[in-house]
């Protein structure tokens, strides 16, 4: 397995090992003592599966304060992934990183916790994984607006009206979140 750092502290990239023939391909998608030398420590506590269509953005998410680390990858399709740092004290604060993730490539992308976090689906249809090291609390979720300006995500697709659930379309720009709610 590859691990590669990004100009974001604390985001990685891993690139597992396939193992592939004429039958198809087998790749070990997770291995706690393998990650953990790898230098990823989290424990991992949920696993989701996320469906959507062509132009459906979902985030960009967090949650205080049962912070989720996530490593995230695409079993079917294509989306461009983001995450912000909104770790007050972090010199990245404010930075996001993306990086296409596909069902070819298999590459998995960790967000620790501290971060906001969201893709959008650039196939016609994606099949989302993540590991999470936190159970989910609705209660505790956050969000960060997409297109915030001072942010400045540069998404690869042109997606003037993408298709958000309300919460996501209503989610507020980072200066305004008040500091008590970041990290």
């Amino acid at each position: 397995m590859k691990v590669r750092t990004t100009p974001v502290e604390g985001l990685l990239i891993f690139e597992p090992k396939v193992f592939g023939d004429s039958r198809g391909f087998f790749l070990e998608t997770y291995n706690h003592s393998r990650y953990a030398e790898a230098g990823l420590k989290e424990t991992f506590v949920q696993d989701n599966l996320s469906f959507s269509q062509k132009s459906v953005l979902r985030g960009l998410h967090f949650q205080k304060p049962y912070t989720q680390g996530k490593l995230v990858s695409v079993i079917q399709g294509q989306v461009w992934d983001v995450a912000v740092d909104l770790r007050t004290q972090s010199p990245t604060f404010g930075q996001w990183y993306g990086l296409f993730l596909d069902s070819d490539s298999k590459i998995q992308f960790y967000v620790p916790p501290g971060f906001a976090h969201g893709f959008v689906v650039t196939s016609e249809a994606a099949l989302f994984s993540y590991k999470c090291s936190n159970l989910y609390h609705p209660e505790c979720e956050g969000s960060l607006r997409w297109n915030d300006p001072d942010v400045g995500i540069q998404w690869p697709v042109d997606i003037a009206q993408p298709q958000l659930s309300p919460k996501d379309a209503q989610a507020p720009l980072l200066r305004d979140i008040p500091r008590v709610n970041l990290f």
